[in-house]
């Protein structure tokens, strides 16, 4: 059977990714690339950015199968970074609107979590616990999105620094990064979990609170 919690996650799921793609496009239209905009990808409505696979298909299938976590992804918002006024900071500058958008979210709602705690709400109240699914996924996000492989946003955070002479570097992660990507999920995933602990812990102020939502 599946639980109210269960859906509500799918939910949040969703809108985290939609948020996440619209700080993309927002911050490209803010350096002078209106590509979003022309294609109707600057705005918060789901059924613009949602993709069949990882959008709809992957998350329901987490969901009907009973998963106690929800993963999935939304269609990349389009730009032309010819169009940026700073053609070299401004691609780093739309890379991380993503993250950090995400990083804002779960920030908002730990300080949230940690205030209703001090106000004496129980550790395992709905509240609590449906706003710790908001920082833990938002969270997630954030770090998965900061990988450095293509076409994840890590991967322009790691161009930009990435010497000239080493461009050949660049060349390989982008012809073959999505076979990187799904090598890092079934073995390197392992590797980003501490993180996104630390992350929530540090964010909510509490690390019974992981023991209680799962």
């Amino acid at each position: 059977m599946i639980e109210i919690i269960q859906i509500f996650s799918f939910v949040i799921l969703i809108f985290s990714i939609v948020i996440h793609e619209f700080a993309h496009g927002w911050m490209a239209n803010s350096l002078g690339d209106p590509t979003a905009k022309f294609m109707g990808r600057l705005t918060l409505n789901p059924i613009a950015h949602i993709d069949l696979v990882g959008s709809v298909i992957l998350p329901l299938f987490l969901l009907l199968s009973g998963s106690s976590y929800m993963f999935g992804w939304a269609k990349p918002v389009p730009y032309n970074p010819y169009n940026l006024r700073d053609k070299k900071k401004g691609e780093l500058l739309v890379a991380v609107a993503g993250p950090v958008s995400n990083l804002m979210i779960a920030l908002i709602f730990g300080i949230i979590i940690r205030m209703l705690l001090l106000q004496g709400y129980a550790i395992d109240n709905n509240i609590i616990i449906m706003f710790g699914i908001i920082v833990l996924y938002n969270v997630l996000l954030a770090v998965f999105n900061l990988v450095p492989i293509p076409p994840l946003d890590g991967s322009k955070v790691l161009f930009h620094f990435l010497p000239y002479s080493m461009q050949n570097i660049r060349e390989v992660l982008e012809k073959n990064g999505m076979i990187f990507i799904i090598l890092f999920i079934f073995f390197g995933f392992q590797f980003i979990i501490p993180i996104i602990l630390i992350l929530f812990v540090f964010m909510t102020g509490s690390s019974d609170l992981l023991m209680v939502m799962f």
